[in-house]
């Protein structure tokens, strides 16, 4: 391919790339205006909508209505109204928009969407306004079908309240001539609707309305909560008064007191406020007063719960007021019989300060115990506080007195305890004694050729830690906790002898009876005679533990096993 078709073909790429992006260009301008022109449209169309025919039509309306000076004023506020937005503001807007045509025109598109933005805002505010008058004038013109709509319901509703009424008109005896005099003004009301929408008096047919709403909105009330009100008030509430004033006379008279619940003030109060629920009933104001009157029921309802409470108080407190006394006394005899013989038991034991201290501290608490009763007890007869307040006295105090009664115990056991160790060691001196006797007995009952070397060394300790021990006893005062200790080292020792006494006779036993039972082999076993000799020298030596193994040994050589048939024969 030759340079020239090179170049050709480089210049037709150059033209079509310019051709592409001038199209390309064109077809965003293209768009861009498009978008323009259509939002211009549509500011066109929203412009003669804010003037539309149905504004002009309601407000014509009106003027067929019109027969008196009110509706006059109102009907020529609308038309000056409406002549501003038609011949003022309606006509800015035609101006602005002229201006933005013309930018679209002149293509200044920089200028053209803050001028756009701007016409949106003003056709807005000039619309609103539009509406907000054309919502006026429906007010008037729509009024006769809307307060009739409304005027039906309220008299399905009244005639509903009147019958209820009326059935149950016995309920009512404290209300019925404010409620029929109300039932009058309702009436009237409904007449003089009927007269205002004849004379097309709309300004006036709303406030009437608006009347009957009302009026009947609290009669409502009135019917539904007046019963509940008049037999709280005047039956429900008075027999719980009555009933609780006799059972408080009673229960005084009982001795409780019964002060701090302030009853002839709450009575007081509440026959205050139910003459003034039922003045305000009389003018059919009804607000609070269900709530109220609930409120001093519920207080009357919580009094019966306090009397329980009271007379259930009362049996714990005498329950306490015996028991507390009993106790008390019981504690105070033990704590002074043993401040009586503390002098004997610190002679006879030694007593730590801290052991002597705790009875003084004991006597101390049941003195301040019994001080603290005699108060209560004081305070009980001259009736100052309530059962409720001296039972929880009562119970503060038998705690008090529980704890003293755990130290009281305590210190016996431990007291107690000094004497019975005592007992317990001189009977344990009687037992270590027999079995160390025992122990030289069975030494006696088998006739050994040598007495074991440790067996007198042994029983030179056991005796010796017995005479301790007797020491200890003897001793005034007694140290329990050394007592205890030489108690405790007399019977391992003397327990020592009579098992080393016990061993060395089994053992001994059991060698000469395995050298007996040998003998049948010496003459036939050269072995067996010289181990049976081994055995028997160690025996009249005293090492009866050798002589067994030598004779066991001996024996094995003709008979294996011969250990466990020895065994067998000497159990």
């Amino acid at each position: 391919m030759s340079r020239t078709t090179f170049i050709f073909i480089g210049i037709l790429y150059y033209i079509f790339t310019v051709v592409l992006i001038i199209v390309v260009l064109n077809l965003i301008n293209k768009k861009e205006r498009n978008k323009y022109k259509e939002e211009i449209a549509n500011l066109e169309r929203d412009k003669n909508l804010i003037v539309g025919a149905s504004i002009l039509s309601e407000l014509n309306k009106v003027g067929a209505l019109i027969n008196n000076d009110t509706m006059q004023k109102k009907y020529d506020n609308w038309q000056k109204r409406l002549k501003e937005i038609k011949e003022v503001e309606v006509p800015k807007i035609t101006d602005a928009l002229i201006e933005i045509e013309n930018a679209f025109e002149d293509k200044d598109y920089k200028s053209l969407k803050s001028k756009i933005a701007s016409l949106e805002l003003q056709i807005a505010y000039v619309k609103t306004k539009s509406n907000f008058l054309l919502d006026e004038i429906k007010e008037i013109t729509l009024s006769e079908e809307k307060n009739r709509e409304t005027i039906t319901k309220l008299k399905s509703e009244y005639r509903s309240i009147l019958t209820k009424y009326n059935s149950n008109k016995n309920e009512y005896s404290e209300v019925a001539n404010p409620i029929e005099l109300q039932f009058e003004n309702v009436d009237k009301l409904f007449s003089a609707f009927e007269v205002a929408m004849e004379k097309n008096e709309y300004t006036e047919v709303g406030k009437i309305v608006k009347a009957i709403d009302d009026t009947i909105g609290n009669l409502k009330i009135v019917v539904e909560e007046a019963p509940s009100i008049i037999i709280m008030g005047k039956k429900l509430i008075p027999d719980k008064i009555e009933d609780i004033k006799k059972i408080t006379t009673k229960m005084e008279k009982e001795g409780y007191n019964l002060d701090y619940l302030n009853i002839e003030y709450n009575i007081t109060e509440s026959e205050k406020k139910i003459s003034d629920v039922f003045a305000r009933l009389n003018v059919l104001n009804l607000e609070d007063s269900v709530f109220e009157l609930k409120t001093i029921l519920d207080y009357f309802d919580s009094l019966y719960h306090n009397f329980d409470k009271e007379k259930l108080a009362k049996r714990v407190f005498e329950d306490y007021q015996r028991s507390i006394l009993i106790k008390a006394t019981k504690l105070e005899k033990i704590s002074n019989d043993l401040n009586r013989k503390i002098d004997d038991l610190k002679y006879s034991y030694d007593l730590s300060d801290e052991d002597v201290t705790v009875l003084d501290v004991i006597a101390s608490e049941i003195v301040e115990i019994k001080d603290d009763y005699n108060r209560i007890i004081d305070m009980h007869r001259r009736r100052v506080f309530a059962f409720s307040r001296l039972s929880k006295e009562m119970e503060i105090l038998n705690a008090k007195l529980m704890k003293t009664e755990e130290k009281l115990e305590q210190a016996l056991r431990s007291l107690g305890s000094l004497k019975e160790d005592e007992k317990r060691a001189r009977e344990q001196l009687d037992e270590i004694k027999r079995i160390l006797n025992q122990a030289k007995n069975n030494i006696k009952s088998y006739k050994l050729p040598v007495t074991p070397k440790n067996f007198y060394v042994e029983l030179s300790e056991a005796a010796g830690a017995i005479s301790d021990m007797i020491r200890e006893l003897d001793k005034r005062p007694i140290s329990i906790k050394i007592l205890n200790t030489r108690v405790d080292t007399a019977r391992d020792l003397t327990l020592k002898v009579y098992n080393t006494t016990k061993e060395a006779i089994k053992t001994a036993k059991m060698a000469e009876a395995a050298i007996v039972y040998g003998n049948r082999y010496r003459a036939m076993y050269k072995d067996v005679e010289l181990g049976l000799i081994k055995a028997e020298n160690a025996f009249y030596k005293g090492n009866f533990k050798i002589s067994l193994e030598n004779a066991i040994n001996a024996i094995n050589i003709v008979e294996p096993g011969i250990h466990k048939k020895l065994l067998e024969e000497y159990q």
